[in-house]
């Protein structure tokens, strides 16, 4: 399973707000200007984030956006999911052979793990611990 652009600049969105839980809405136009991303792109992203209740938007001059919930109670898994869809390395049906339709479980069942096990807080932990450098979105 690879991860596209949806699911790592979702990411980056939603570490960004993380950052700055508490603090009031942040913009999508400064978290795009802080990582040279697309502000267009980062809107199409952040739609099925608020849609799914992971973001709330606030309106009007100093509007923006806000986690909806802590960033303790919002794991990878649950922005990969909305972004990407169901999390698994292959398609495979009941017809497959037993020994790797077992294998493709396995392989889904600890992705998800790990994405799961994966709060907002402790990825903006790993930021602020100067590990950022070094942490990849990729499975």
């Amino acid at each position: 399973m690879k991860i596209s652009t949806k699911g790592r600049y979702g990411l980056t969105i939603m570490m960004e707000l993380a950052v700055h839980f508490g603090e009031g809405p942040t913009s999508l136009k400064s978290i795009a200007e802080k990582h040279q991303l697309s502000e267009h792109y980062l809107e199409q992203l952040v739609a099925p984030l608020r849609n799914s209740g992971l973001v709330k938007s606030v309106r009007g001059a100093y509007g923006g956006y806000i986690l909806s919930k802590t960033p303790e109670e919002i794991s990878a898994g649950d922005i990969i999911r909305v972004l990407e869809g169901p999390i698994s390395p292959v398609d495979f049906t009941e017809e497959d052979d037993p020994a790797k339709r077992d294998l493709w479980i396995r392989i889904r069942d600890s992705i998800a793990q790990v994405l799961d096990s994966t709060t907002l807080a402790n990825l903006i932990q790993y930021e602020d611990e100067g590990l950022s450098e070094h942490y990849m979105f990729y499975i």
